[in-house]
Protein backbone atom coordinates (compact mmCIF):
# COMPACT_ATOMS: atom_id res chain seq x y z
CA UNK A 1 0.00 0.00 0.00
CA UNK A 2 1.09 3.37 -1.16
CA UNK A 3 2.17 5.94 1.79
CA UNK A 4 3.85 9.15 1.96
CA UNK A 5 7.78 8.51 1.60
CA UNK A 6 7.31 4.72 0.70
CA UNK A 7 5.06 1.80 1.32
CA UNK A 8 3.52 0.51 4.50
CA UNK A 9 4.88 -3.15 5.62
CA UNK A 10 2.71 -5.66 5.58
CA UNK A 11 0.24 -6.27 7.77
CA UNK A 12 -0.20 -10.20 9.59
CA UNK A 13 -3.18 -11.92 8.07
CA UNK A 14 -5.43 -13.69 10.69
CA UNK A 15 -7.46 -16.68 10.01
CA UNK A 16 -10.45 -15.52 12.24
CA UNK A 17 -12.17 -12.48 11.51
CA UNK A 18 -12.14 -9.39 13.48
CA UNK A 19 -15.85 -9.84 14.80
CA UNK A 20 -14.67 -13.21 16.53
CA UNK A 21 -10.91 -11.91 17.43
CA UNK A 22 -12.27 -8.79 19.47
CA UNK A 23 -13.41 -10.42 22.68
CA UNK A 24 -9.98 -11.05 23.10
CA UNK A 25 -8.21 -8.87 21.43
CA UNK A 26 -5.98 -6.90 23.94
CA UNK A 27 -7.16 -3.52 22.80
CA UNK A 28 -10.43 -4.25 24.17
CA UNK A 29 -9.42 -5.37 27.34
CA UNK A 30 -7.36 -1.96 27.96
CA UNK A 31 -10.26 0.03 26.59
CA UNK A 32 -12.87 -1.64 28.90
CA UNK A 33 -10.35 -1.12 31.93
CA UNK A 34 -10.10 2.49 30.95
CA UNK A 35 -13.66 3.17 30.81
CA UNK A 36 -13.93 1.10 34.61
CA UNK A 37 -11.28 3.63 36.09
CA UNK A 38 -12.67 6.25 34.06
CA UNK A 39 -15.89 6.43 36.68
CA UNK A 40 -13.26 6.81 40.59
CA UNK A 41 -11.40 9.20 39.15
CA UNK A 42 -13.95 11.49 36.88
CA UNK A 43 -15.86 11.19 40.86
CA UNK A 44 -12.84 12.95 42.15
CA UNK A 45 -11.70 15.29 39.83
CA UNK A 46 -15.19 16.25 39.03
CA UNK A 47 -15.85 16.97 42.89
CA UNK A 48 -12.43 19.06 43.19
CA UNK A 49 -13.20 21.18 40.31
CA UNK A 50 -16.62 22.00 41.66
CA UNK A 51 -15.27 22.71 44.88
CA UNK A 52 -12.48 24.36 44.20
CA UNK A 53 -14.12 25.96 41.24
CA UNK A 54 -17.02 27.20 43.45
CA UNK A 55 -14.73 28.56 46.39
CA UNK A 56 -12.83 30.53 44.31
CA UNK A 57 -16.40 32.53 42.24
CA UNK A 58 -17.51 32.80 45.81
CA UNK A 59 -14.43 34.60 47.03
CA UNK A 60 -13.96 36.42 43.74
CA UNK A 61 -15.77 39.88 45.59
CA UNK A 62 -12.90 39.42 48.63
CA UNK A 63 -10.41 39.09 45.45
CA UNK A 64 -9.58 35.52 47.35
CA UNK A 65 -11.27 34.11 44.66
CA UNK A 66 -8.77 34.93 42.00
CA UNK A 67 -5.59 32.90 43.46
CA UNK A 68 -8.00 30.20 44.32
CA UNK A 69 -9.27 30.24 40.74
CA UNK A 70 -5.43 29.81 39.45
CA UNK A 71 -5.10 27.37 41.50
CA UNK A 72 -7.95 25.33 40.37
CA UNK A 73 -7.00 25.95 36.75
CA UNK A 74 -3.39 24.23 37.75
CA UNK A 75 -5.06 21.48 39.54
CA UNK A 76 -7.09 20.64 36.55
CA UNK A 77 -4.10 20.66 34.11
CA UNK A 78 -2.23 18.30 36.34
CA UNK A 79 -5.88 16.16 36.43
CA UNK A 80 -5.26 16.45 32.20
CA UNK A 81 -1.39 15.05 32.73
CA UNK A 82 -2.67 11.76 34.42
CA UNK A 83 -5.63 11.27 31.87
CA UNK A 84 -3.12 11.60 28.93
CA UNK A 85 -1.05 9.26 30.22
CA UNK A 86 -3.96 7.17 31.23
CA UNK A 87 -5.42 7.52 27.47
CA UNK A 88 -1.83 6.99 26.23
CA UNK A 89 -0.91 3.59 28.05
CA UNK A 90 -4.75 2.15 27.63
CA UNK A 91 -6.02 4.08 24.58
CA UNK A 92 -2.80 4.01 22.75
CA UNK A 93 -3.58 7.59 21.86
CA UNK A 94 -0.76 10.03 22.10
CA UNK A 95 -2.01 13.66 22.69
CA UNK A 96 0.84 15.84 23.09
CA UNK A 97 0.82 18.39 25.95
CA UNK A 98 0.07 21.62 25.27
CA UNK A 99 2.64 24.84 25.95
CA UNK A 100 2.85 25.47 29.40
CA UNK A 101 0.62 28.94 31.04
CA UNK A 102 3.45 29.72 33.20
CA UNK A 103 5.17 33.36 32.14
CA UNK A 104 8.91 33.49 31.89
CA UNK A 105 9.54 35.85 33.92
CA UNK A 106 7.09 37.99 36.99
CA UNK A 107 6.61 37.16 40.88
CA UNK A 108 2.82 35.44 41.45
CA UNK A 109 0.50 37.73 40.17
CA UNK A 110 2.11 37.03 36.00
CA UNK A 111 1.46 33.22 37.11
CA UNK A 112 -2.26 33.98 38.36
CA UNK A 113 -2.93 35.90 35.32
CA UNK A 114 -1.06 33.90 32.49
CA UNK A 115 -2.76 30.74 34.22
CA UNK A 116 -6.50 32.85 34.03
CA UNK A 117 -5.80 33.80 30.63
CA UNK A 118 -5.14 30.25 29.09
CA UNK A 119 -7.86 28.66 27.14
CA UNK A 120 -6.07 25.36 27.62
CA UNK A 121 -6.35 25.46 31.33
CA UNK A 122 -9.81 26.60 30.72
CA UNK A 123 -10.59 23.81 28.93
CA UNK A 124 -8.98 21.03 31.46
CA UNK A 125 -11.32 22.68 33.68
CA UNK A 126 -14.63 21.74 30.99
CA UNK A 127 -12.86 18.19 30.93
CA UNK A 128 -13.53 17.93 34.64
CA UNK A 129 -16.69 18.66 34.61
CA UNK A 130 -18.36 17.37 31.59
CA UNK A 131 -16.52 13.88 31.58
CA UNK A 132 -18.18 12.55 34.87
CA UNK A 133 -21.61 12.10 33.16
CA UNK A 134 -19.92 10.33 30.13
CA UNK A 135 -17.80 8.55 32.56
CA UNK A 136 -21.00 7.37 34.50
CA UNK A 137 -23.04 6.40 31.52
CA UNK A 138 -20.27 4.60 29.82
CA UNK A 139 -19.67 2.84 33.36
CA UNK A 140 -23.26 1.81 33.42
CA UNK A 141 -23.19 0.75 30.08
CA UNK A 142 -19.90 -1.43 29.41
CA UNK A 143 -19.74 -3.06 33.11
CA UNK A 144 -23.60 -4.71 32.30
CA UNK A 145 -23.09 -5.86 28.85
CA UNK A 146 -19.55 -7.75 29.98
CA UNK A 147 -20.73 -9.39 32.76
CA UNK A 148 -23.88 -10.04 31.46
CA UNK A 149 -22.60 -11.60 28.31
CA UNK A 150 -19.56 -14.04 29.87
CA UNK A 151 -21.78 -14.94 32.55
CA UNK A 152 -24.40 -16.02 29.80
CA UNK A 153 -21.91 -17.36 27.77
CA UNK A 154 -20.04 -19.42 30.73
CA UNK A 155 -23.53 -20.09 32.58
CA UNK A 156 -23.59 -24.36 31.60
CA UNK A 157 -20.34 -24.40 34.07
CA UNK A 158 -21.49 -22.43 36.90
CA UNK A 159 -24.82 -22.91 36.82
CA UNK A 160 -24.99 -25.64 39.51
CA UNK A 161 -23.76 -23.09 42.25
CA UNK A 162 -27.39 -21.93 42.64
CA UNK A 163 -29.00 -23.76 45.77
CA UNK A 164 -31.41 -27.05 44.82
CA UNK A 165 -34.42 -27.93 46.27
CA UNK A 166 -37.04 -30.28 45.54
CA UNK A 167 -40.51 -28.97 44.65
CA UNK A 168 -43.94 -29.93 45.62
CA UNK A 169 -43.70 -31.86 42.42
CA UNK A 170 -40.63 -33.28 42.57
CA UNK A 171 -38.89 -30.87 40.03
CA UNK A 172 -35.60 -29.16 41.03
CA UNK A 173 -35.43 -26.01 41.48
CA UNK A 174 -33.22 -23.13 41.49
CA UNK A 175 -33.44 -20.37 43.18
CA UNK A 176 -34.68 -19.15 46.70
CA UNK A 177 -38.08 -20.57 46.24
CA UNK A 178 -39.76 -17.40 46.02
CA UNK A 179 -38.41 -16.56 42.76
CA UNK A 180 -37.31 -19.89 41.01
CA UNK A 181 -35.56 -20.54 37.33
CA UNK A 182 -35.68 -22.97 35.26
CA UNK A 183 -32.38 -23.14 33.52
CA UNK A 184 -31.64 -27.25 33.78
CA UNK A 185 -32.60 -28.68 30.60
CA UNK A 186 -30.08 -29.18 27.58
CA UNK A 187 -31.94 -26.66 25.73
CA UNK A 188 -32.51 -23.94 27.88
CA UNK A 189 -28.24 -24.03 28.84
CA UNK A 190 -27.75 -23.76 25.09
CA UNK A 191 -30.74 -21.05 24.50
CA UNK A 192 -28.81 -19.11 27.44
CA UNK A 193 -25.07 -20.07 26.34
CA UNK A 194 -25.87 -18.75 22.79
CA UNK A 195 -27.52 -15.55 23.97
CA UNK A 196 -24.33 -14.34 26.18
CA UNK A 197 -21.56 -15.46 23.40
CA UNK A 198 -24.36 -12.91 20.89
CA UNK A 199 -23.78 -10.31 23.93
CA UNK A 200 -19.68 -10.91 24.09
CA UNK A 201 -19.37 -10.34 20.22
CA UNK A 202 -21.14 -7.25 20.61
CA UNK A 203 -19.47 -6.07 23.90
CA UNK A 204 -16.08 -5.24 22.43
CA UNK A 205 -17.85 -3.09 19.94
CA UNK A 206 -20.07 -1.58 22.16
CA UNK A 207 -17.00 -0.66 24.17
CA UNK A 208 -14.78 0.84 21.21
CA UNK A 209 -17.40 3.02 21.01
CA UNK A 210 -17.48 4.56 24.08
CA UNK A 211 -13.99 4.62 23.85
CA UNK A 212 -13.89 6.65 20.91
CA UNK A 213 -15.88 9.61 22.47
CA UNK A 214 -13.10 9.52 25.60
CA UNK A 215 -10.88 9.78 22.56
CA UNK A 216 -12.54 12.98 21.20
CA UNK A 217 -12.65 14.66 24.78
CA UNK A 218 -9.33 13.83 25.55
CA UNK A 219 -8.01 14.98 21.97
CA UNK A 220 -10.16 18.18 21.75
CA UNK A 221 -10.45 19.07 25.41
CA UNK A 222 -6.82 18.06 26.99
CA UNK A 223 -4.52 18.23 23.87
CA UNK A 224 -2.90 21.31 22.07
CA UNK A 225 -5.22 23.80 20.23
CA UNK A 226 -5.34 23.54 16.67
CA UNK A 227 -3.88 27.08 16.35
CA UNK A 228 -1.21 26.19 18.92
CA UNK A 229 -0.61 22.81 16.69
CA UNK A 230 -0.54 25.30 13.53
CA UNK A 231 2.00 27.70 15.21
CA UNK A 232 4.69 25.02 16.00
CA UNK A 233 4.06 23.47 12.20
CA UNK A 234 4.68 26.65 10.67
CA UNK A 235 7.37 26.81 12.74
CA UNK A 236 9.10 23.97 11.50
CA UNK A 237 8.16 24.59 8.00
CA UNK A 238 9.71 27.74 8.31
CA UNK A 239 13.13 25.90 9.57
CA UNK A 240 12.87 23.52 6.45
CA UNK A 241 12.09 26.51 4.05
CA UNK A 242 15.38 28.65 5.61
CA UNK A 243 17.24 25.85 5.25
CA UNK A 244 16.69 25.00 1.58
CA UNK A 245 17.08 28.52 1.15
CA UNK A 246 20.40 28.79 2.49
CA UNK A 247 21.21 25.19 0.57
CA UNK A 248 20.36 27.06 -2.26
CA UNK A 249 22.54 29.71 -1.65
CA UNK A 250 25.46 27.29 -1.18
CA UNK A 251 24.89 25.19 -4.37
CA UNK A 252 24.23 28.44 -6.81
CA UNK A 253 27.95 29.77 -4.98
CA UNK A 254 29.89 26.73 -5.55
CA UNK A 255 28.38 26.15 -9.37
CA UNK A 256 29.50 29.86 -9.66
CA UNK A 257 32.75 29.30 -8.60
CA UNK A 258 33.76 26.00 -9.84
CA UNK A 259 32.43 26.41 -12.89
CA UNK A 260 31.56 30.20 -14.78
CA UNK A 261 33.91 32.17 -12.39
CA UNK A 262 37.26 29.52 -12.94
CA UNK A 263 36.31 29.58 -16.92
CA UNK A 264 36.23 33.74 -16.16
CA UNK A 265 39.09 33.92 -14.56
CA UNK A 266 41.12 31.20 -17.46
CA UNK A 267 39.17 33.53 -20.48
CA UNK A 268 40.92 36.94 -18.64
CA UNK A 269 44.44 35.51 -18.35
CA UNK A 270 44.05 34.25 -22.18
CA UNK A 271 43.27 37.72 -23.43
CA UNK A 272 46.28 39.35 -21.50
CA UNK A 273 48.68 36.46 -22.95
CA UNK A 274 46.83 37.73 -26.27
CA UNK A 275 47.56 41.18 -25.49
CA UNK A 276 51.17 40.79 -24.87
CA UNK A 277 51.74 38.74 -28.12
CA UNK A 278 49.31 40.77 -30.74
CA UNK A 279 52.59 42.54 -31.81
CA UNK A 280 55.13 39.97 -31.21
CA UNK A 281 53.39 37.11 -33.01
CA UNK A 282 50.10 37.94 -34.49
CA UNK A 283 48.52 34.71 -35.27
CA UNK A 284 49.39 33.23 -31.85
CA UNK A 285 46.98 36.14 -30.63
CA UNK A 286 45.26 35.36 -32.67
CA UNK A 287 44.35 31.98 -32.04
CA UNK A 288 44.26 32.62 -27.96
CA UNK A 289 41.63 35.02 -29.01
CA UNK A 290 39.58 32.39 -30.78
CA UNK A 291 40.18 29.94 -27.90
CA UNK A 292 38.99 32.87 -25.81
CA UNK A 293 36.18 33.09 -28.03
CA UNK A 294 34.86 29.81 -27.53
CA UNK A 295 35.51 30.17 -23.77
CA UNK A 296 32.61 32.66 -23.76
CA UNK A 297 30.17 31.06 -25.30
CA UNK A 298 31.13 27.75 -22.70
CA UNK A 299 30.48 30.47 -19.86
CA UNK A 300 27.65 31.60 -21.51
CA UNK A 301 25.60 28.64 -21.56
CA UNK A 302 26.82 27.53 -18.01
CA UNK A 303 25.17 30.82 -16.65
CA UNK A 304 22.32 30.08 -18.52
CA UNK A 305 22.15 26.62 -16.96
CA UNK A 306 22.18 28.24 -13.92
CA UNK A 307 19.59 30.71 -14.59
CA UNK A 308 17.65 27.80 -15.96
CA UNK A 309 17.91 26.18 -12.39
CA UNK A 310 17.12 28.84 -10.37
CA UNK A 311 14.00 29.86 -12.02
CA UNK A 312 13.93 29.23 -15.87
CA UNK A 313 12.75 32.22 -17.44
CA UNK A 314 10.23 29.89 -19.79
CA UNK A 315 8.18 29.16 -16.88
CA UNK A 316 7.89 33.00 -15.73
CA UNK A 317 6.89 33.81 -19.59
CA UNK A 318 4.74 30.26 -20.62
CA UNK A 319 3.61 28.34 -17.65
CA UNK A 320 3.78 24.93 -16.65
CA UNK A 321 2.88 23.34 -19.94
CA UNK A 322 6.24 24.83 -21.81
CA UNK A 323 8.51 24.39 -18.91
CA UNK A 324 7.81 20.67 -18.13
CA UNK A 325 8.18 19.91 -22.17
CA UNK A 326 11.16 21.34 -21.95
CA UNK A 327 12.85 19.42 -18.88
CA UNK A 328 11.49 16.05 -20.68
CA UNK A 329 13.30 16.86 -23.56
CA UNK A 330 16.49 16.73 -21.77
CA UNK A 331 15.39 13.53 -20.06
CA UNK A 332 17.37 10.59 -21.09
CA UNK A 333 13.96 8.77 -22.09
CA UNK A 334 11.10 9.70 -23.81
CA UNK A 335 8.92 11.36 -21.44
CA UNK A 336 5.03 12.04 -21.75
CA UNK A 337 3.71 15.47 -20.83
CA UNK A 338 0.14 16.10 -20.13
CA UNK A 339 -0.66 19.34 -18.67
CA UNK A 340 -4.57 20.23 -17.83
CA UNK A 341 -4.64 23.37 -15.48
CA UNK A 342 -7.87 26.29 -16.18
CA UNK A 343 -5.55 29.44 -15.00
CA UNK A 344 -2.02 29.32 -13.72
CA UNK A 345 -1.08 28.93 -10.12
CA UNK A 346 0.84 31.57 -8.10
CA UNK A 347 4.44 31.75 -9.28
CA UNK A 348 5.67 30.19 -5.72
CA UNK A 349 3.62 26.78 -6.03
CA UNK A 350 3.78 27.24 -10.10
CA UNK A 351 8.24 26.83 -9.13
CA UNK A 352 7.86 24.21 -6.55
CA UNK A 353 5.95 22.59 -9.42
CA UNK A 354 8.73 22.86 -11.64
CA UNK A 355 11.42 21.84 -9.86
CA UNK A 356 9.42 18.99 -8.21
CA UNK A 357 9.16 17.07 -11.79
CA UNK A 358 12.33 18.66 -12.55
CA UNK A 359 14.39 16.46 -9.79
CA UNK A 360 12.23 13.16 -10.38
CA UNK A 361 13.10 12.98 -14.06
CA UNK A 362 16.40 12.96 -13.18
CA UNK A 363 15.95 10.27 -10.47
CA UNK A 364 14.62 8.84 -13.45
CA UNK A 365 17.50 9.34 -16.13
CA UNK A 366 20.25 8.80 -13.33
CA UNK A 367 18.60 5.49 -11.28
CA UNK A 368 15.32 4.18 -12.98
CA UNK A 369 16.82 2.14 -15.70
CA UNK A 370 13.07 2.67 -17.30
CA UNK A 371 12.96 2.96 -21.21
CA UNK A 372 9.70 5.08 -20.97
CA UNK A 373 8.08 8.11 -18.51
CA UNK A 374 4.88 10.07 -18.16
CA UNK A 375 4.29 13.25 -16.61
CA UNK A 376 0.45 14.09 -15.66
CA UNK A 377 -0.30 17.66 -13.88
CA UNK A 378 -3.98 18.51 -13.11
CA UNK A 379 -6.13 20.49 -10.73
CA UNK A 380 -8.67 18.82 -8.08
CA UNK A 381 -10.57 21.12 -6.18
CA UNK A 382 -8.12 23.22 -4.37
CA UNK A 383 -5.03 21.06 -4.77
CA UNK A 384 -2.84 21.26 -7.25
CA UNK A 385 -1.79 17.35 -8.89
CA UNK A 386 1.43 15.78 -10.08
CA UNK A 387 2.43 12.65 -10.98
CA UNK A 388 5.60 11.30 -12.35
CA UNK A 389 5.25 7.57 -13.83
CA UNK A 390 8.73 5.42 -15.01
CA UNK A 391 7.88 1.46 -16.01
CA UNK A 392 11.85 1.52 -14.75
CA UNK A 393 13.18 -1.21 -11.71
CA UNK A 394 11.72 0.08 -8.29
CA UNK A 395 12.49 -0.33 -5.31
CA UNK A 396 13.32 3.37 -5.31
CA UNK A 397 14.97 4.27 -1.56
CA UNK A 398 12.76 6.50 0.31
CA UNK A 399 14.59 6.71 3.99
CA UNK A 400 15.69 9.74 5.75
CA UNK A 401 18.53 11.34 4.05
CA UNK A 402 17.48 10.33 0.44
CA UNK A 403 16.59 13.10 -2.65
CA UNK A 404 12.84 12.20 -2.33
CA UNK A 405 12.80 12.58 1.94
CA UNK A 406 14.39 15.81 1.31
CA UNK A 407 11.99 16.59 -1.48
CA UNK A 408 9.12 15.97 0.49
CA UNK A 409 10.17 17.73 3.27
CA UNK A 410 10.13 20.96 0.86
CA UNK A 411 6.68 19.95 -0.58
CA UNK A 412 5.62 19.90 3.35
CA UNK A 413 6.92 23.28 3.64
CA UNK A 414 4.13 24.21 1.61
CA UNK A 415 1.38 21.83 3.01
CA UNK A 416 2.15 19.77 0.11
CA UNK A 417 2.20 16.16 -0.14
CA UNK A 418 4.76 13.33 -1.51
CA UNK A 419 3.42 9.79 -2.19
CA UNK A 420 5.20 7.06 -3.89
CA UNK A 421 4.49 3.74 -5.15
CA UNK A 422 7.73 1.95 -6.30
CA UNK A 423 7.36 -1.79 -5.53
CA UNK A 424 10.70 -3.79 -6.84
CA UNK A 425 10.59 -4.72 -9.90
CA UNK A 426 8.34 -1.44 -10.95
CA UNK A 427 6.61 0.68 -12.24
CA UNK A 428 7.42 3.59 -10.35
CA UNK A 429 4.47 6.14 -9.66
CA UNK A 430 5.04 9.38 -7.39
CA UNK A 431 2.67 11.81 -6.99
CA UNK A 432 2.88 15.38 -5.56
CA UNK A 433 0.29 17.15 -4.10
CA UNK A 434 0.28 21.16 -3.54
CA UNK A 435 -2.28 23.38 -2.38
CA UNK A 436 -3.31 25.60 -5.14
CA UNK A 437 -3.97 29.39 -5.40
CA UNK A 438 -5.09 31.42 -7.80
CA UNK A 439 -2.16 34.52 -9.30
CA UNK A 440 -3.42 37.96 -8.59
CA UNK A 441 -4.47 39.61 -12.18
CA UNK A 442 -2.40 42.43 -12.85
CA UNK A 443 -3.92 46.05 -12.45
Amino acid sequence: MATAYGTEPATRSHRLPPALRAPFEGRTWREFGYLMLSLPLSVVFFSLAVSFASAGVGLVVTFLGIPVLAGTLAMCRGFGTLERARARALLGLDVAEPASALPRKGGPMAWIGAMLKSGVSWRHLLYALIHMPWAVFAFSVALPFWLYGWGFATYPLWHWVFPVYLGVDGLQLYGDGTHNVYLDSPFELAVTCAFGLVLVLATPWIVRGLATVDRLLVTGLLGPSRLEGRVVELESDRGVVVDTAAADLRRIERDLHDGAQARLVALAMDLGLAKEKLHSDPQAAARMVDEAHGEVKTALQELRDLARGIHPAVLTDRGLDAALSSVASRCTVPVRVEVDLPARPVPAIEGIAYFTVSELLQNISKHARASQASVEVWRTRERLMLQVRDDGQGGVDTSAGSGLAGLAERLGAVDGLLVVDSPPGGPTVVTAELPWRDRTPRA
